[in-house]
């Protein structure tokens, strides 16, 4: 996986690197390079995953909930035949 924090530390080195230099728009190419990069990676941020953690934790119990409904109405059902 990914570390973010290498990412963090290569945007400060870059920072570092331009500010010593003359030319400035560097950064902003380097900047736009990156992010065309990453995009390119179908990244999701944290929180996206999170997010979407917790949606499928939610559709889950429903899901485990609805097989238990169903199972005691086959019961029912089934005792009653």
């Amino acid at each position: 996986m990914l570390d973010p924090k290498m990412f963090e530390e290569l945007s400060a080195r870059l920072g570092a690197i331009i500010a010593a230099s003359p030319a400035a728009d560097i950064e902003k190419n380097a900047r736009a390079l990156l992010s065309g990069f990453f995009a390119k990676l179908d990244l999701v941020t944290r929180e996206e995953f999170d997010i979407q953690a917790q949606v499928l934790l939610r559709t889950r119990e429903k899901l485990k909930a609805l097989e238990e409904r169903v199972a005691r109405l086959e019961s029912r059902n089934g005792s009653n035949d």
